[in-house]
């Protein structure tokens, strides 16, 4: 007795020279879910009122990242899912008009925030919203915060 069986039965089979090609793609996407949403995480936003851009300056735990930071504008990065007693997460910024920062950083989950008032200083205003329990003065550098 013969069966037929109908045609998109075999139609998956057209997408197996594809997989190579979307499955990095996949792979990116899921990557940047995680760092987004899983990693603690920390903030740094300029005031909009800022008088030049800020030259930025992360290390975590010697993942190095430098670049600049216009006002009004903001930065972040991860730290570790389960960190150690080494970790260490540190921002420096600076221009020519702002004296040099260095803060060392514990950040909490989701997301830790600090907000820099228009002289390039921490906020330290209430109600700023920057979280003062989590930073410390740097460890590598002589910067105040």
């Amino acid at each position: 007795m013969f069966v037929n069986k109908s045609r998109s039965r075999y139609l998956w089979r057209f997408w197996i020279p594809f997989l190579p090609l979307l499955l990095p793609l996949l792979l990116l996407q899921l990557m940047a879910l995680w760092n987004a949403y899983v990693l603690p995480s920390a903030t740094v936003h300029c005031s909009k009122n800022g008088a030049s851009e800020l030259r930025i300056f992360w290390n975590v735990q010697h993942r190095i990242y430098k670049g600049g930071m216009p006002p009004g504008n903001s930065t972040t990065d991860h730290g570790f899912l389960f960190p150690d007693e080494k970790f260490f997460m540190e921002i420096s910024w600076w221009s020519k008009t702002v004296r040099p920062h260095c803060i060392n950083i514990t950040p909490k989950w989701p997301n830790t925030h600090i907000y820099l008032d228009a002289n390039g200083d921490i906020d330290l205003s209430v109600g700023s919203g920057t979280d003062l329990d989590r930073l410390k003065q740097c460890t590598t550098d002589y910067a105040r915060p």
